[in-house]
């Protein structure tokens, strides 16, 4: 009999029928099949339990692994990732371990394996990553030390009107401070939108923003109104380079979670208000229970921002103080067309400005830089008499 010409179950099979026929004793049959007497009785006992289907070779696999993921743990990690299918294993075992503290978690790479045998992982795009720029922004060594804010990309609604996401995030512990549906950018609404940020958590001692409005303009120094209420209230405006939203990166990665939600989970609502409740379930959802990689603590642990969060010393009051400039620099008044005059000279500065002290700091022969309070403006020169606004974006310049 030619054993290695046929698989294995062929081979059980041939031999129970020659074995059924009773032409030939056991002994011919083994020696005919190559097989040992222990072999021979194990066939046939299983064939007299089990039929023909009997003969298939068995799984070595143990009836009980002591290592294996509870069942109703895999069941639990597999709905959970339906809920949320924008969040990966990693965030969803961070979950489980803030929802049943007693139980083991499982590993990260176990969670994965879960996922993976459920059929709900697909394969992700490698993502390219831009180089920070070495811009000499504040270091963020605190809460409260640099908010974030932009718009995230408008989309319309079920009753065909637009929604603007306004987001605010805390830059140390990625802390979700605002996601607001707004109808709109205009500049009154997003400071409505802050006031209501600065009473409730204090002031920030900076705010980030990129170049658009009503963050900042084109004016002199890239004031808006807006930034110029934030300087007023001792909060420095830090703008990132045109075309380097890397430098907003961690705000920039929460618009990415925040679009994964709204995409994945269908979660965009028929109208402005019910939109708004989808975003404070994301908000609470981001802050509460979503872990963070870069959040870890002493014992390398993921943390949430929730846990790491606390509202700024620095409390508002709606009033703005007074500033001093010091000594040693000259001061001029902005008339309400938002011009001044400087040695005999009429210069245009901005009519956001307009009833406002600006200082003139000597910097050099003939040169001064324009301040007003602690930003800076541009540079005067007496012989050209010609203004050089500062760039629109991030300046590294102190009063």
């Amino acid at each position: 009999m030619a054993w290695k010409q046929t698989n294995p179950m062929e081979q059980k099979t041939l031999f129970i029928k020659a074995w059924l026929s009773q032409r030939f004793t056991k002994s011919d049959l083994c020696e005919q099949f190559g097989i040992s007497r222990p072999t021979a009785n194990k066939w046939i006992e299983r064939f007299k339990q089990g039929g023909f289907p009997g003969l298939q070779e068995l799984s070595r696999k143990p009836h009980y692994s002591p290592n294996a993921t509870p069942q109703w743990i895999v069941e639990w990690l597999v709905s959970e990732r339906r809920k949320r299918p924008d969040w990966g294993a990693k965030k969803l075992l961070d979950l489980f371990e803030q929802r049943f503290p007693e139980a083991k978690k499982p590993a990260d790479s176990t969670g994965d394996l879960i996922l993976a045998r459920a059929g709900l992982v697909k394969p992700r795009k490698v993502r390219r990553h831009t180089p920070a720029d070495s811009l000499p922004f504040a270091e963020c060594d605190a809460p409260n030390t640099t908010w974030c804010v932009d718009f995230k990309g408008q989309f319309q609604l079920g009753d065909q009107k637009w929604c603007y996401p306004l987001t605010v995030s805390d830059q140390f512990c990625r802390y979700l401070l605002l996601c607001q549906a707004l109808p709109n950018t205009l500049g009154d609404p997003v400071k409505a939108q802050f006031e209501r940020l600065f009473y409730e958590f204090g002031l920030p001692w900076n705010i980030r923003s990129d170049n658009g409005s009503p963050f900042a303009s084109t004016a002199l120094g890239g004031l808006s109104k807006l930034a110029k209420w934030w300087i007023d209230l001792g909060i420095r405006p830090e703008r990132i380079r045109p075309a380097h939203p890397e430098q907003n990166g961690h705000h920039e990665r929460m618009h990415r979670s925040l679009k994964a939600c709204l995409l994945k989970r269908e979660a965009i609502a028929g109208n402005l208000a019910d939109q708004q409740a989808m975003f404070d379930a994301f908000v609470h959802e981001y802050n509460h229970e979503r872990s963070h990689e870069s959040l870890l603590d002493d014992d390398k642990k993921r943390q949430t921002p929730a846990s790491l969060y606390q509202p700024s010393s620095r409390i508002y009051t709606g009033k703005i103080e007074d500033y001093d400039y010091g000594q040693g620099v000259e001061l001029r008044r902005v008339k309400p067309s938002g011009e001044l005059c400087w040695q005999g000279e009429i210069y245009y500065l901005s009519q956001i400005l307009k009833q406002e002290t600006v200082a003139f700091v000597p910097y050099a022969d003939g040169i001064w830089h324009i301040y007003y309070r602690f930003h800076f403006l541009g540079q005067m020169d007496d012989r050209e008499k010609k203004i050089t606004p500062a760039s629109s974006w991030h300046i590294n310049h102190t009063m």
